[in-house]
């Protein structure tokens, strides 16, 4: 095997797609800065312990693990940032009221999480913590949307859920944590046979609310519909009405649900969204509330946000123009040096053509020159 070869899903990323990643992400932190969203930058890696805590098994599978030669306690890669944003909203920070964190940085997995998908996401995120009330859904959900449509993001829709659906309908069933699992999982791929299996001995209106919301997806008739088929329930008549509150906040925005759909209902709390777009097999973005992130810190406070990853969305937004540039001829010339450094100060890019080198740029488009006329050197167009 040759020396060069990189592992599978690990991909070197080349200057046309570099620069449009980076004029995403700074984009999105603009986009994210606009809100009153403060960066932070967390560690690559942390202690183990510190960075799974309370972060189920599969974030625990998806964790490159080694050991510190300093202390010789194992660390761990990061494969989600969120952990570490609760971290420090509840550590470093300590602040009474709202705060607003923002993040962009590279994760590790184990393993590609979607088809085709990359092990070292670029991970861009914006979180709120402190406010129990569906305001902070609502400004995560605007936030995620201004995002996508700021990267030229066309024709996405938002699919919405709520865990506390399921976890109302199972309150009170005795049931081992075992069965309970492989509910979720029957709920999730929407296997009607199985669910029924597993829940026949289950009280009639949780039995019967399970089956009941595996046909419970498609447009707002959707929660029309729930609320009639889980009335034996009453305490999911808030939450499908927290989901209608949601969506009527946007305008021009094509909305779904989906009740049954619990991806990440260890992690989330409440509410959750996807955005997708017709040419992406999977979410570009994910998001929600997760109220109890920073409870296995010390500080139980109520959280809500999103994260994406660019090397994803860059792959669904148009290209990006080239940078105009000006090219300039190699001459020891103080007076082209001069004018050079004036012109890149001023924000232009000036490419030198060395000697002997032939003048293609890929990454830029120059549609100027420098050229000395009667002693002088001037811009002059190509």
């Amino acid at each position: 095997m040759s020396a060069w070869l990189l592992p599978d899903h690990i991909a070197d990323v080349l200057p046309s797609e570099a620069r449009h990643i980076e004029e995403l992400r700074r984009g999105l932190l603009d986009t994210a800065r606009s809100y009153g969203y403060e960066l932070i930058m967390p560690p690559m890696l942390e202690y183990l312990d510190s960075l799974l805590t309370g972060a189920g098994e599969a974030l625990n599978l998806q964790t490159f693990k080694l050991v510190d030669q300093l202390s010789g306690r194992t660390l761990g890669l990061r494969a989600d940032t969120t952990q570490q944003a609760a971290r420090i909203d509840a550590h470093l920070l300590n602040r009474p009221g709202i705060a607003r964190l923002c993040y962009c940085g590279p994760v590790l997995h184990t393993q590609p999480d979607r088809p085709r998908a990359t092990r070292e996401p670029l991970q861009f995120g914006a979180e709120i913590y402190g406010h129990a009330g569906m305001e902070a859904d609502v400004e995560a959900l605007a936030l995620a949307l201004d995002c996508l449509r700021g990267a030229g993001v066309k024709d996405f829709s938002v699919d919405l859920a709520d865990v506390r659906i399921v976890r109302h309908l199972c309150a009170g069933v005795m049931v081992d944590a075992a069965v309970l699992q492989r509910v979720h999982a029957a709920l999730a791929a929407k296997d009607a046979t199985e669910l029924a299996q597993l829940t026949k001995n289950f009280p009639a209106p949780a039995r019967e609310g399970l089956l009941a919301i595996l046909q419970l997806y498609g447009d707002e008739k959707v929660l029309k519909e729930a609320e009639k088929a889980l009335k034996a329930t009453p305490a999911v008549r808030q939450v499908l009405q927290n989901l209608q509150y949601l969506a009527e906040q946007f305008t021009g925005v094509n909305f779904t649900f989906d009740l049954a759909d619990l991806r990440g209902y260890a992690y989330y709390s409440g509410t959750r969204f996807a955005a997708y777009v017709p040419q992406a097999s999977d979410a570009l973005v994910r998001g929600g509330r997760y109220d109890e992130v920073g409870a296995v810190f010390g500080r139980n406070r109520p959280a809500a946000g999103f994260s994406l990853d660019i090397k994803q969305l860059v792959a669904v937004v148009p290209a990006r123009p080239l940078k105009a540039a000006i090219r300039a001829p190699w001459a020891h010339d103080a007076a082209l040096h001069a004018l050079i450094a004036q012109l890149r100060q001023a924000g232009e890019t000036v490419v030198c053509t060395l000697p002997g080198q032939d003048d293609r740029v890929d990454e830029f488009r120059c549609n100027r020159k420098l050229a000395q006329v009667d002693g002088q050197w001037t811009v002059q167009a190509l």
